[in-house]
């Protein structure tokens, strides 16, 4: 879901490499079987599964398949039902002929054109949605008092509807700014503040990045989001009762006759100014209608216990989503969206890891939780739902390492471990991966934010030092450009039909990143301490337990 974000970057990246390291010794020599590796991703790929879409038979039929091998690596069971946690979620459709966007002002109405002018999603809380009110600019409608920031200073949006800009300020850092600026957060603190609805605007550096028009593709797109006790969707503002995302067009319309243009705010931040809130002039009425089913998906979960009798109550969590998108409904041949690469690969090598550990004479001191989530691709949900209602104590999860989309396509010299820096996981995974001749290299797309945006996040967020894991850009060939691989990968292949068994899979690589992944499980589980969060760290600060 979130690596289309890298693919106005990826061409032009260049590989980065950390220094030497020290070769050490480890008590354990991991020998992965490729051909295990090579089972799995082609029997998760496979057609038959359809793409395993959240709630889908296909993904069923995956998590069956993923807990069946882990009773056959003798895993202690860790769902709520077996290795099965299951997970309802109410799906919204936006019924596309119902959205009514209307502006009032000095006694005319202007009716915008949907979705031409505007895109509105689906309500996940209610099949009729209607809301009137005036409006207020907030800037980027963001509350941030650890960068001294504030957009809804002096303002008061009690009963109004909120216009926001897409993004953050251009001086955020990166990783702190995604938090931020999150969907999530900018409906929370409209929400706090008294307002019932939020229109966001594009802006210039968005259009860039991500055009207006290409959001069209997926104005079908469902919502979705996991129900808690009272069958109430999860991360959910039930105050907000409207929005919209409007066009440059649609945006200019709503700033005329206000103190200031859209012109004046877009000439702001093109010389990087923060553009201060104000009144828009005249009121809006939104609305829309959205069928709700409740579905359902699971979560497999097992563990294997540690060794040590007081470290084994302390968890090394191992995760990759083993859902995908499923079927396409424009493509006109192979509708099958199969995620070979994302992420049977990082299922495949998971459950491989799982193998690894489940044979040794010796187990490491620690548990190891092995998580296989579903509804990454719906919005990080089912890492969530378990990070929130964990099946061991949240306090007893000391490390996360996430799978997502490792490329297995050329023998990588490095691996990357974003969000490393964040923790004293830097260290761990820096000396595991020279264990297994591999070197770790710093985020080479610092400005994408990635730490935010896979399933590890969910656990940062229940205050868990975590890594994304994947292969590096570097290679052993040096007649194969790893960053040009990658990002042909993302142009040509991610999430589409193509992305299947088809591709030129190197299990050599495959056989490589599994032997760094359990070498990193391996060093976490034993090492004297747990991992901790670096004195004075934004997430350690923000989330640590």
């Amino acid at each position: 879901m979130i690596k289309k974000l890298l693919l106005g970057s990826l061409m032009s990246a260049l590989a980065f490499t950390a220094g030497a390291h020290q070769h050490e010794t480890t008590d354990h020599i991991f020998t992965p079987d490729t051909q295990r590796i090579k089972s799995h991703l082609f029997f998760l790929a496979d057609d038959l599964l359809e793409g395993r879409d959240t709630g889908s038979k296909g993904h069923e039929i995956a998590s069956l398949y993923i807990a069946t091998e882990f009773a056959k690596y003798g895993l202690t069971p860790a769902g709520t039902e077996g290795y099965i946690q299951r997970v309802n979620f109410r799906k919204a459709n936006l019924i596309q002929e119902s959205p009514e966007f209307t502006l009032t002002r000095g006694g005319d109405t202007h009716e915008f054109a949907y979705p031409k002018e505007y895109l509105a999603g689906p309500s996940l809380m209610s099949t009729e949605s209607n809301v009137s009110g005036e409006l207020v600019f907030v800037g980027y409608g963001i509350v941030a008092d650890e960068l001294s920031h504030d957009d809804y200073a002096d303002l008061d949006v009690e009963g109004k509807i909120v216009v926001t800009l897409a993004g953050k300020p251009s001086d955020f850092p990166s990783e702190e700014g995604a938090h931020f600026a999150s969907g999530y957060q900018k409906q929370r603190y409209a929400a706090e503040r008294g307002a019932i609805g939020m229109i966001t605007i594009t802006t210039p550096k968005n259009e860039k990045v991500r055009p207006y028009q290409s959001r069209l593709n997926y104005i079908h797109t469902p919502r979705m989001a996991w129900l808690d006790e009272n069958d109430a969707p999860a991360n959910s503002f039930p105050q907000l009762k409207g929005g919209a995302y409007l066009s440059e067009g649609a945006a200019r319309t709503l700033f005329e006759g206000a103190q200031q243009s859209l012109d004046d705010v877009y000439a702001q931040l093109e010389a990087d100014e923060v553009p201060a809130g104000f009144p828009l002039v005249g009121t809006v009425n939104l609305s829309k209608q959205s069928t709700h089913e409740t579905i359902t998906s699971p979560n497999v979960v097992g563990v294997l216990e540690g060794s040590d009798p007081e470290l084994k109550d302390e968890y090394i969590v191992f995760s990759a989503h083993s859902d995908h998108i499923g079927i396409a409904k424009s493509v006109k041949q192979d509708k099958i969206n199969n995620g070979a690469m994302d992420n049977a690969s990082g299922t495949s090598v998971m459950l491989e890891t799982a193998r690894l550990f489940s044979a040794m004479d010796v187990r490491p001191k620690r548990s190891i939780l092995f998580v296989a989530v579903t509804g990454e691709e719906k919005g990080l949900l089912g890492a969530d739902y378990f990070a929130r209602n964990p099946t061991v104590p949240v306090t007893s999860m000391v490390a996360n390492v996430n799978l997502d989309m490792p490329i297995l396509t050329y023998e990588f010299a490095d691996v990357i471990a974003f969000g490393a820096n964040h923790s004293s996981l830097q260290a761990s995974v820096e000396k595991a991966a020279a264990n297994a001749d591999i070197s770790l290299s710093p985020d080479p797309w610092p400005d994408q934010a990635l730490f935010t945006r896979s399933d590890h996040y969910a656990f940062v967020k229940q205050g868990v030092p975590a890594v994304f894991l994947v292969p590096g850009l570097q290679s052993k060939d040096p007649n194969v450009d790893g960053s040009k691989v990658f990002g042909t990968f993302l142009s040509t292949h991610y999430h589409k039909p193509s992305d299947d068994i088809k591709q030129p899979f190197n299990w050599n690589a495959a056989s490589t990143f599994t032997k760094v992944n359990a070498q990193i499980g391996w060093t976490l589980a034993n090492q004297d301490e747990a991992p901790s969060w670096n004195d004075g760290d934004f997430f350690g600060e923000t989330f640590g337990q």
